[in-house]
């Protein structure tokens, strides 16, 4: 991706946001800029405060100061406003959160029918395709309980992609999986980056990060302590703080 390539105005930009749960404060003065076709990929130990930052640009977390826009428009209180700018963005969990009494095909029908107002036969031919092209096609007609936890996530990214997002978020999509499923959902996860899907990835799957990552940002006691491309983060990291993450990673 060259600097041409980048829109002016960042898709998503955090202005030094924060964050207090209590007397925890998770989020310290971020400031993020996030451009179209950009994979971002969030990195950090336990509790540093990715998971939080991502769940603030949907606002499934209100922020205590600073300000998040989308697409230069700040993002809503509350609302019609902000449920519309939310269908915007897409946004895949730790736990796959799929209707457990619905079909897989229901499941990734309801937004678009409800919320986006899509007739049905058009939102099942896209949910069908979408279903296809994530590799589950084939199940549409089980319940969420019928799959593999790799397949149930591979359902909710066909879910939110069928709102047709302008961005993605990834809040650790794949750490509640087994090993042996973790790469089928990376793999899909590959094909949006190069695709070219806006994307925030928090995850703690650093051949991802390296792979498809266009830049790195590195997270520690709720503050972004450096960012950078992979190749500069993984083999030249400028804080000591990253140095030791690298390393306990490596040491695995």
């Amino acid at each position: 991706m060259t600097p041409e390539t980048i829109e002016q105005t960042p898709v998503i930009e955090l202005r030094h946001v924060d964050k207090h749960f209590g007397d925890l404060h998770v989020l310290k003065d971020v400031s993020l800029a996030v451009h179209a076709g950009e994979v971002v990929v969030v990195v950090g130990p336990s509790g540093s405060g990715k998971s939080t930052l991502c769940r603030t640009i949907n606002r499934l977390e209100p922020i205590d100061g600073g300000q998040i826009l989308i697409e230069g428009t700040p993002l809503p209180q509350e609302g019609k406003a902000l449920a519309a700018m939310r269908a915007e963005i897409g946004m895949v969990f730790q736990s796959f959160n799929l209707f457990a009494h619905r079909t897989i095909l229901d499941n990734v029908t309801m937004g678009p029918v409800e919320v986006l107002g899509v007739p049905r036969k058009e939102a099942e031919r896209d949910a069908l395709e979408l279903l296809g092209r994530v590799g589950v096609r084939e199940q549409a007609a089980k319940v969420p309980a019928q799959l593999s936890g790799g397949q149930q996530q591979r359902v909710a990214i066909a879910r939110a992609l069928a709102m047709h997002p302008k961005v993605m978020l990834f809040d650790e999509p794949t750490s509640a999986l087994d090993p042996e499923m973790i790469n089928e959902v990376l793999e899909v996860m590959v094909g949006l980056a190069q695709g070219g899907m806006t994307m925030v990835v928090v995850t703690h799957e650093m051949g991802f990060a390296r792979r498809v990552g266009h830049r790195v940002v590195f997270m520690a006691d709720g503050q972004i302590l450096e960012e950078g491309t992979p190749e500069a983060f993984f083999t030249r990291p400028q804080t000591e703080r990253a140095r030791d993450f690298i390393d306990s990673i490596q040491g695995h």
